[in-house]
């Protein structure tokens, strides 16, 4: 198969490399938005728990390997403000893997027009 590639014209030999290179990229970006949909989910289920407490409730946070005492409008806040960052950073993760993906099909789409007379010329 490498041996096919290097007799491709040099310009189509940098389409193939740079359509591989965005869909790494496209699946780092993917990854990285799944790891963070996580989070959020774990957030938002941290919350919901944690409405179901009473203000008295005592309520433990880890914080590194440590567990500390804190109280429930302290971690409620936390919690609230930890969730519209992972919700800010999914957003972002989700336009620009849309971006990625629109890249990497219209890449695809140069390339199946320039294969076509190499193709039809053997």
């Amino acid at each position: 198969m490498s041996g096919d590639i290097s007799r491709l014209p040099p310009q189509i030999q940098q389409r193939l490399l740079r359509l591989q290179q965005l869909q790494q990229t496209l699946q780092g970006v993917m990854a990285q938005k799944q790891q963070l949909e996580m989070q959020l989910s774990e957030v938002e289920h941290a919350e919901s728990e944690l409405e179901k407490m009473k203000e008295t409730a005592v309520i433990y946070k880890s914080i590194g390997a440590l567990l500390v005492k804190s109280k429930k409008d302290k971690v409620t806040a936390e919690l609230t403000e930890r969730k519209e960052l992972l919700k800010m950073r999914v957003d972002v993760l989700a336009k620009q893997e849309e971006r990625l993906r629109t890249q990497a099909k219209d890449l695809q789409e140069k390339l199946q027009q320039d294969l076509r007379p190499v193709s039809g010329s053997s």
